[in-house]
């Protein structure tokens, strides 16, 4: 990044980090204790993920750390392999096995992915993270950063939430109405007011708030927040202490068979839940930019080196800190980094501070964020884009709601990639692409007979690799069906190609269509054939 870029950006890129600060830090810890690790293996991938990952992944927004989806394969793990330091040698080779991936260029497996799915994957995580946080929200302690239906404590997500509504505490649940109040007024009224109310974020404002709660009401018998109810950041005596926090792997057990097979587990999870939330932030990304995929895999598998060898858990790019901080309004890579050294500064000099914030405040935090990503307008959408659409997207949500992230994406997946097959025609998907530079930059490009989204990736490369000024033909004559991937890509490419002064001509069965614009407004108002 240029320096003229990072001092433009930090009047949203820092704001978003504190957000995202707030959001990272439990999951850090509660992922860790689901893992069956210790809490600080959590904090150590978390500063990681911010520092070392943000600083070498190609993502603008994506914000990497401990993820849930890992902690069951953790958690088994430790045990196979006969405790944590063993488990550190396969996160160690499981980073050198990812950064493989990227040099021989595997990203390429994030583009077949349906929009359907990405997007189901996405409403799911909004709707876990709304039902996990509201035992929280009422300050009865449900597994932090257990995203699975059946939790680790035998209970699932639905029972949970009737047992909070028997145990409510007064002291948790006001303060949390305090801090939602305190968020709604921020972004609806406030955040309009002007430029200090923008630059003071929301969720900061409410933790303050929820600090002095914990301080004013403590040895209330009614009203106080109990300290299970609170942040639990591991508190050193000394910088000597903190230090005796950190674990070593143990390359004693390299010729481990177990070993080596946790480690190709993790780097393939890991790596494909990292491509996942890439596809999933890349559309959430006002700025519609694209993250290199193969550089992804090598800054995570970079991440996961540098986190096992000092006693971090493994990482991917995660998606509830990734929304956090699209919605809060970073811009660029420098918030996520600005969260790791958060996370640093944080648990080095005011661990006991930290430890003052209720975890109702966070959960009134998460549960904008949940919204956001789960708003019930997306439902209605995707409904009326027909049921080739909504049936993957609608699999996708239920099955993460139901079973868990990679099983709900995985039925998704499945079930997209049948409804194509069933109504595909025989001939098989291809681009012609025919170059008429006279000096001129003028390209003709004809799509096929049936275009679907496992040509999303050759379609999209040929796009980005258009250079400036150029004049671009874009025949569809021959193009009978038209699948809603390719049609987002056409308009998220028709808000880049302006920015590089590429001119689109569409020429279609009507004749010649003006713009890019007036050909995807009447795609789109054609009626949905079943």
């Amino acid at each position: 990044m240029k320096n003229s870029n990072i001092i433009s950006n930090l009047k949203n890129d820092f704001p978003a980090s504190v957000v995202v600060f707030f959001v990272a830090l439990p999951l850090c810890l509660g992922i860790a204790l689901a893992s069956g690790a210790p809490l600080f293996s959590g904090l150590i991938a978390g500063i990681i993920g911010g520092i070392v990952v943000g600083s070498l992944s190609g993502s603008s927004v994506g914000v990497s750390g401990p993820a849930a989806g890992l902690a069951a394969i953790v958690l088994t793990s430790i045990g196979i392999l006969g405790g944590f330091e063993n488990f550190l040698l396969a996160v160690v080779l499981g980073g050198i096995i990812q950064f493989l991936l990227g040099v021989l260029r595997a990203g390429v497996i994030g583009y077949y992915f349906p929009s359907s799915v990405i997007k189901g994957m996405l409403t799911g995580i909004g709707i876990i993270i709304i039902l996990k946080q509201i035992p929280h929200f009422f300050g009865y302690n449900s597994p932090e950063g257990d995203f699975s239906f059946f939790q680790s404590d035998g209970e699932n997500t639905f029972s949970w939430i009737v047992n909070a509504f028997k145990y409510i505490s007064p002291g948790a649940t006001l303060i949390a109405i305090v801090s939602l109040a305190i968020l709604l007024l921020w972004s609806n009224v406030l955040s309009k007011k002007g430029k200090l109310f923008q630059l003071i974020q929301g969720p900061l404002v409410a933790v303050i708030v929820g600090i002095f709660y914990v301080i004013f009401t403590n040895g209330n018998s009614i009203w106080s927040v109990q300290p299970l109810q609170l942040v639990s950041v591991p508190i050193p005596d000394s910088f000597s202490s903190f230090l005796g926090q950190f674990s070593f792997p143990n390359f004693g057990v390299i010729g481990n068979s177990e070993v080596w097979i946790t480690a190709f587990t993790l780097a393939l999870v890991a790596s494909l839940e990292t491509l996942l939330c890439v596809e999933a932030t890349d559309k959430l990304d006002p700025a519609k930019r694209v993250t290199p995929t193969n550089r992804e895999l090598m800054a995570q598998g970079a991440g996961n080196i540098f986190s096992g060898l000092v006693g971090g858990l493994p990482i991917t790019q995660v998606i509830v800190r990734s929304s956090a901080n699209i919605q809060s309004g970073g811009k660029t890579k420098l918030s996520a980094i600005i969260h790791g050294f958060l996370l640093l500064i944080s648990v080095l000099l005011i661990p006991a501070l930290l430890n003052k914030i209720p975890l109702s405040v966070l959960a009134s935090i998460l549960l904008i964020v949940g919204y956001k990503l789960a708003k019930p307008s997306l439902f209605l959408s995707m409904y009326r884009l027909g049921w080739k659409q909504f049936t993957p997207f609608a699999v996708t949500v239920l099955g993460i709601v139901f079973t868990d992230l990679l099983v709900g994406i995985s039925l998704g997946l499945v079930v997209g990639v049948l409804i194509i097959l069933i109504k595909s025609y025989q001939n098989s998907h291809f681009l012609h692409i025919k170059d008429k530079s006279n000096g001129k930059h003028q390209i003709e490009m004809t799509l096929a007979e049936e275009v679907t989204f496992i040509n999303k990736g050759a379609i999209l490369k040929e796009l980005d690799s258009l250079p400036k000024d150029t004049f671009l033909s874009l025949d569809v004559r021959k193009t009978r069906f038209l699948d809603y991937d390719i049609i987002e890509i056409l308009e998220e490419f028709s808000v880049k190609a302006k920015n590089r002064n590429i001119e689109i001509q569409i020429i279609t069965e009507r004749g010649i269509s003006d713009t890019l614009e007036s050909f995807i407004a009447y795609y789109n108002a054609k009626p949905k054939t079943a």
